[in-house]
């Protein structure tokens, strides 16, 4: 039901004045004579006067209103905009999605299977800058931590998840910090999905 009033010509005091005198004529738009009962034009003049005290809290919240307006409704499937004569405003266009890396594809697949191509793909290039190894870091140590890699690479590579975590997790690789790698955290984190060990993977 489209409500129109003609409040603008009229301040509040002679407003409330008007509905006291039962005078709705003066208060009810020219278009609108006719199409509502006087029952119905009781009922919104007397929501409308409920609406003109100055203090909010003396004013009828939003459930109210609506809960008055709900039974008026005679065409319940006509859009308000529609009877109100109003352009629909249009929709902002929908945000463009970010292109994601083949990574973040997989990731978002959580395609377990195809980050294993990638990782094997990609070997150790995202470690580039975090294993500038000076030569005297060039003992035995480094030596067995490089070789205990290389045959965890190898498994890795042949889908051999269990022996590349142990590779990978061999005490002077992980715990001690030998050698910083963020791909061999990745890589055996990965094992472990894959070995069913969503925990040990975290």
């Amino acid at each position: 039901m489209k409500l129109t009033y003609t409040s603008s010509a009229y301040t509040n005091v002679q407003a409330l004045d008007m509905i006291r005198s039962k005078n709705m004529i003066l208060l009810t738009d020219s278009q609108l004579e006719g199409n509502f009962s006087t029952e119905q034009s009781t009922v919104l003049i007397n929501l409308a006067s409920r609406c003109f005290p100055y203090e909010p809290r003396e004013q009828p919240n939003l459930k109210n209103v609506v809960d008055t307006l709900a039974p008026l409704q005679t065409k319940p499937e006509v859009a308000s905009h529609v009877m109100l004569g109003i352009a629909k405003h249009e929709q902002a266009p929908p945000t463009p999605q970010r292109h994601l890396s083949p990574t973040g594809e997989a990731c978002s697949r959580m395609d377990l299977r195809a980050i294993h191509q990638i990782l094997v793909k990609t070997h150790y290039r995202d470690d580039e800058g975090t294993n500038e190894l000076s030569f005297q870091e060039w003992t035995q140590p480094m030596r067995d931590t490089l070789e205990a890699r290389k045959r965890g690479d190898f498994a890795f590579h042949d889908r051999d998840f269990k022996t590349a975590i142990d590779c990978y997790t061999q005490e002077m690789f992980i715990d001690v910090g030998t050698m910083v790698s963020p791909t061999v955290y990745a890589r055996r984190s990965l094992c472990y999905l894959l070995c069913d060990q969503p925990d040990a993977a975290l």
